[in-house]
């Protein structure tokens, strides 16, 4: 089937396109450096002539809170109106777990923003709820660092490899349209503290970790299992300590 992956680029995207591509399927990178941009309609049209399945894995370029409102809604918006007019019948999104649970946070208004013109929209769908991935660890430190001091909670979190959430993602776009949410989650538990603080170690960063139980995790507040899946998720198998030392 042709598959048309949005943010087909990027970290996720790519990944994606050469799953899809081993498994024979006719899998087309969508992004604004390839002619395609959501935000503004450009290229929409062309690229889903004849796709089957189009699967969204693009980000927003700022995280400030207005911009990332409008990339959200924006380009869903004109991505959802393209496919009604191409006839996809599946449109699948790449969100993250416990976005619910963090509305503080502007950008993850955005991203519930994003899932409810999703399940309003009369096309078939499915979600892709996964938690944060390893690579994103510095990240995190970096959002959370004050001076050479990193404050984070002590929240539970179930990272997961990039690789695996691609895998996830594209099982889901050859699949039936589940109209819901799909979960994918990391195989170990960590405190999101200590977790950084072992990515941090594995780099030599020479920053501090500091827990914080009051340190808000992008603008938003955590409880103890904000971060965490539920219990009907998909554990994937890669563990982030054996990734961490192929890093070294």
């Amino acid at each position: 089937m042709k598959v048309v992956v949005i943010g087909g680029t990027g970290l996720i995207g790519s990944k994606l396109v050469g799953k899809l591509g081993e498994h024979g399927h006719e899998a087309v990178a969508a992004a604004p450096n390839t002619g395609v941009n959501t935000l503004t309609g450009e290229g929409l049209a062309d690229v889903l002539k004849g796709a089957s399945v189009v699967v969204d894995v693009s980000n927003s370029p700022s995280f400030a809170d207005e911009a990332v409102m409008d990339f959200f809604r924006t380009s869903t918006t004109n991505l959802l109106k393209a496919e009604v007019e191409a006839g996809v019948q599946h449109h699948v999104a790449l969100s993250v777990v416990g976005t619910d649970r963090l509305q503080e946070s502007g950008y993850f208004r955005a991203k519930q923003v994003q899932e409810e013109l999703i399940k309003a929209s009369d096309i078939p769908y499915s979600i892709v709820h996964a938690t944060q991935f390893f690579e994103f660890m510095k990240g995190i430190a970096d959002l959370s660092t004050e001076g050479d001091t990193v404050r984070l909670a002590p929240a539970k979190i179930q990272p997961i490899y990039s690789d695996d959430v691609a895998a996830a993602v594209g099982r889901t776009a050859v699949g039936s349209p589940v109209n819901g949410i799909v979960e994918v989650a990391g195989p170990d538990v960590f405190q999101l503290d200590e977790l950084i603080r072992k990515a941090l170690a594995a780099q030599n960063d020479p920053r501090t970790v500091v827990t914080d139980p009051q340190a808000p995790y992008s603008g938003a507040g955590l409880q103890e299992t904000t971060l965490l899946p539920g219990p009907d998720a998909h554990i994937a198998e890669t563990r982030f300590t054996d990734w961490l030392a192929q890093q070294q």
